[in-house]
């Protein structure tokens, strides 16, 4: 593997028509913080998080993903990285300068394979954090977004090649083949998974919350605030980590976890996991089963930001 120039994940960002509605259960229910606003936009932070924001929402006429955002190390990094992906051919949707959002840097853009927005910056501020409280149940960080493609196989070389992401682990099934691929940028188990979907689309964004009491705090929070609970709570044998999963006002699937797996690089080995044995997709068995009514809902709609750059 090449020199690997990006180190995170930083933010997603989100497009929704209902930004009121939206904004009001990012801050009331989910537990983050607005940190600055601009005219229709939102940066919102988790309380434990150096990154300056981890989700970006913007009024728009349609719901879609706007982009996602991945740090580097360095303003050289970032060149480099430009560099190598114009040599291939890559689309670039934002040359290499400063940002422009809350913490500033400098990065630049370009469109993945299936056409999404994909933003990697360096030099960013740090934001002043603080130490999220015994059962404070809010989110600490920014944990993974997973994004649903017709063809994962593809998407995971494209990441591969062009950004060095390595594959953990996959999931698979006897009748449906691979379905999931969990790629990691860093010793964390997964910054980003790619699922198998009709359409490209948002499967669904992760928050790590401080332990497995907040854990259940937050979904007991949620479950009492007539929030609609998809699938959870339980624990993946892949990442091997916890998962309640819930729909935000727009149908996107948003997640609950903690104690996402670090790995030993140097040693690991992707395990390829048959997903219809029960302990595979829970380990606890308290969740409700995996079925195709709970696949269907992280589908989700249509992005609407294929290969369309967003406006800010």
């Amino acid at each position: 593997m090449s020199e690997r120039l990006i180190t995170h994940l930083r933010h997603v960002a989100l497009a929704v028509p209902d930004y009121d509605k939206q904004h009001a259960f990012f801050t009331d229910m989910w537990g983050l913080s607005e940190v600055a606003t601009d005219t229709g936009l939102s940066f919102l932070a988790a309380e434990g998080s150096p990154e300056n924001y981890i989700v970006r929402l913007r009024r728009a006429e349609e719901k879609r993903v706007d982009l996602i955002a991945f740090g580097a190390e360095t303003p050289a990094d970032v060149d480099a990285l430009a560099d190598r992906l114009m040599a291939a051919g890559v689309e670039i949707v934002g040359e290499p300068g400063s940002v422009d959002t809350p913490g500033g840097g400098y990065g630049f853009r370009f469109f993945d394979v299936d056409g999404r927005t994909v933003e990697v910056s360096s030099g960013v501020a740090t934001r002043i954090h603080r130490r999220v409280e015994e059962r404070e149940a809010i989110p600490v960080r920014l944990s993974h977004v997973v994004l649903n493609s017709t063809d994962i196989d593809r998407t995971r070389r494209w990441y591969e090649h062009h950004l060095d992401f390595a594959l953990s682990d996959t999931l698979s099934s006897p009748h449906m083949g691979e379905v999931m691929h969990f790629m990691r940028c860093n010793p964390q188990h997964h910054s980003m998974a790619i699922a198998k979907g009709p359409h490209p689309s948002l499967h669904h964004i992760s928050f790590e919350m401080r332990g497995i009491d907040e854990y259940m705090r937050g979904t007991g929070r949620l479950l009492r605030g007539g929030v609609r609970k998809i699938w959870g709570p339980g624990r993946h044998l892949a990442g091997d980590n916890t998962f309640s999963y819930f729909l935000d006002p727009h149908g996107n699937t948003l997640e609950y976890t903690t104690e996402l797996e670090l790995l030993d690089e140097d040693s690991w080995h992707p395990h390829v996991y048959d997903f219809s044995q029960p302990e595979v997709t829970d380990q606890w068995g308290t969740a409700n089963p995996m079925d195709e009514f709970v696949a269907k809902e992280s589908f989700n709609d249509p992005d609407r930001g294929v290969f369309v750059a967003p406006p800010v």
